[in-house]
């Protein structure tokens, strides 16, 4: 009996060191594989009509996700500038803006925990597989745009679009506003609140975490410079 009881202990010792070795290795080391980029919008539609592309250096994307960590409430928040994207603004005619393809690299996504971080690459957005690497967010409609757009003027307005995570797809509406800031410049801020087991996306058991709530919200704050003609 001693020897299967120690024989057990070895088993789930050797099991334990091949899990963390996995875990770890199938992280990855949390760098992107390339320069964040996006389609660029290149097909405007009046010559009032200004292209603004997002400087990652100047722009973050974040998730923010509440659980109980060691019986406690907590807040995660996990964060990256890799995100790209245009913005075609049209002060003449706002109706006539458009928002092009956001790319986010899931992959760089970092929160206050390495452990966490690997759980996101690994199991959580997988964003470790080539496949995975990057979010997308392909605008379809935008709702509510004011008659007109001067320089120094916060407008409102909505982004309707398919939302692919880990490679399930999901439309999505932000809460966006917006600032032209100058003929150079445009700035803003984009919010929505999403169910991460809508895009089929599982959060790994672990003992010191009680709970983790479903609702997970979406970030973007950037700031976008002109593309020269």
């Amino acid at each position: 009996m001693r020897k299967i009881i120690i024989g057990f202990v070895i088993l789930v010792g050797v099991v334990s060191v091949a899990g963390w070795a996995y875990f770890n290795l199938s992280a990855g080391s949390g760098e992107a594989s390339q320069e964040i980029s996006a389609p660029e919008l290149t097909e405007v539609q009046t010559e009032s009509t200004t292209v603004y592309r997002i400087v990652p250096e100047e722009s973050e994307v974040r998730f923010v996700i509440d659980e109980v960590l060691r019986g406690s409430p907590y807040t995660v928040v996990g964060k990256t500038n890799q995100v790209a994207g245009d913005i075609a603004v049209d002060t003449t005619n706002p109706a006539n803006t458009q928002v092009g393809t956001i790319r986010v690299n899931a992959r760089t996504l970092a929160t206050d925990s390495d452990q966490r971080n690997r759980a996101l690459r690994s199991f959580i957005l997988k964003s470790a597989d080539d496949a995975y690497e990057f979010v997308e967010f392909q605008p379809t409609a935008l709702e509510g745009l004011p008659e007109s757009v001067s320089e120094g003027e916060t407008f409102s307005f909505q982004v309707v679009g398919d939302l692919t995570v880990a490679g399930t797809t999901q439309s999505v509406t932000f809460d966006a506003t917006a600032t032209l800031e100058s003929s150079d410049q445009l700035t803003g801020q984009a919010v929505a609140t999403v169910m991460y087991p809508d895009f089929n996306l599982s959060i790994p058991s672990v003992p010191f975490v009680a709970g983790v709530d479903e609702d997970v919200r979406l970030e973007i704050d950037f700031v976008a410079q002109a593309v020269a003609n």
